[in-house]
């Protein structure tokens, strides 16, 4: 029986995208702690449990918009602000490129 050989790939392997969960759950912390609320605090405010907020910050759960939103209105931000901060960390920094490189120079 013939041996099955995987074919080489010309293209280098791509790191792993985070999940959007996990991002927010970052900024969500990070928010929280700028204020120095606590957990608790915050997850009264939110009135979500305390549990549940930490398994939002741990990247844990999928929570719905509406929860996203409690949370958001509990650290005093706009869920677009959160949203935004959050698509941010999606984003690739953009590849430097040297001088010269994709331009024309036109004659005057």
């Amino acid at each position: 029986m013939a041996e099955i050989v995987p074919f080489p790939s010309t293209r280098a392997p791509r790191e792993p995208e985070p999940l959007w969960r996990e991002l927010l759950g970052t900024e969500l912390r990070r928010r929280r702690h700028e204020r120095g609320d606590t957990l608790t605090e915050t997850a009264e405010a939110a009135g979500v449990s305390p549990q549940y907020l930490s398994e939002m910050e741990r990247g844990l759960k999928e929570p719905s918009s509406e929860m996203i939103a409690a949370v958001a209105g509990a650290l005093e931000t706009s869920l677009l602000e959160l949203a935004s901060a959050v698509a941010d960390g999606l984003r690739p920094a953009a590849p430097l490129r040297s001088a010269g490189q994709g331009t024309v120079a036109l004659a005057a």
